[in-house]
């Protein structure tokens, strides 16, 4: 059984980072960023139609009363 050492782990850490590791490029973050900000800001609109629309509902439905 190999022995643990700590060192040996961080050498291979590093190693795999530096060599297996594909690292986006700048270009992709980029497009990644608009992307996933675009995508948040499409989700918050149907979210706040959502609850504006269930509101005007439930206040009229209560109004009835």
């Amino acid at each position: 059984m190999a022995k643990f050492s700590i060192v040996n782990y961080l050498k291979e850490v590093n190693n795999e980072w530096m060599h297996k590791v594909s690292w986006p490029t700048w270009s992709e973050l980029q497009n990644s960023a608009i992307v996933v900000s675009v995508a948040s800001l499409i989700i918050a609109i149907v979210v706040y139609l959502m609850d504006f629309t269930f509101s005007t509902i439930l206040q009229r439905f209560y109004g009835l009363f």
